[in-house]
């Protein structure tokens, strides 16, 4: 009779390769400490999202499923038998029931990437001179632009753009901070699906000479020439995007109400 297994169905953005590379890891310390009895556990993932949901539908119903955001892939060990498997919710909002918010995972699935809003700001000096060679890449890209506006930014507003590791070194703070408040910033606010990831993706790194060594291509390589000079800020996630479109745009956006943007309330 073979031993109970662990089944998972997890979410979470770049969902395949991160869980591949921990499983890597993982794998190459069960090895190390293998007496050669298969003692230590083994482990296995669905490797397309295809393969995923037909053994999500196989395993879970829709019942026991937590809601989140991000991708979903399925972990489960190599040998099973027919056993019962217990559901545990943890939910992270404490209310009058322990009951999770119900949403169909099977429906967002079959759906496809959702459309949401993202913030791009091009730094002063930048985007005076190049806003339509700036415009025109992005609608290759396929962003709808649903906000724009250029502002001068106040010290504050910089700073809460700075990334955690840099706020924590004054020097650099006084940097960023200094150049970012010189001159006028042009504030855009992007749709499309997967939108905050895709803009990261077009920027790259904060650093525009690492940027050079992973893709000629990447705006802050074409753009920037340092990590303060470095041509733009974008959201760096979607809690993060979200407080970007409300600071920057606290009268709404001009672009066809979307479930994501209504949820939020922008």
């Amino acid at each position: 009779m073979s031993s109970p297994v662990l089944l998972c169905a997890l979410r979470a953005i770049d969902a395949f390769p991160a869980l591949g590379t921990a499983l890597e890891g993982w794998t190459w310390g069960r090895d190390r400490l293998s007496t050669g009895d298969n003692s230590l556990p083994q482990a296995l993932m669905a490797l397309t999202p295809e393969v995923t949901f037909r053994q999500v539908i196989l395993f879970f119903t829709e019942a026991e499923l937590v809601d989140g955001k991000g991708y979903l892939y399925c972990l489960y060990s190599q040998l099973w038998e027919h056993t019962k498997l217990t559901q545990i919710c943890f939910s992270p909002l404490v209310a009058e029931s322990w009951r999770c918010r119900a949403e169909s995972l099977f429906s967002y699935l079959q759906a496809g990437a959702q459309v949401l809003c993202t913030v791009l700001l091009i730094k002063p000096g930048v985007w005076s001179q190049r806003l339509p060679r700036i415009l025109r890449d992005l609608h290759l890209q396929k962003f709808s632009l649903v906000g724009m506006k250029h502002l001068e930014l106040e010290a504050a507003a910089a700073f809460a753009l700075l990334p955690g590791e840099v706020q924590q070194d004054p020097a650099a703070v006084e940097a960023h901070c200094t150049y970012l408040t010189s001159g006028t910033a042009l504030v855009l606010c992007l749709q499309r699906p997967n939108a905050v990831k895709k803009l990261m993706d077009l920027l790259g790194p904060e650093d525009p000479q690492l940027a050079q060594a992973l893709d000629p291509s990447l705006w802050r390589v074409q753009y920037g020439t340092s990590t303060v000079h470095n041509g733009f800020y974008g959201s760096r996630s979607y809690p993060m995007a979200v407080r970007d479109v409300k600071l920057f745009f606290p009268e709404g956006l001009c672009c066809a109400q979307c479930q994501p943007v209504q949820e939020q309330e922008v």
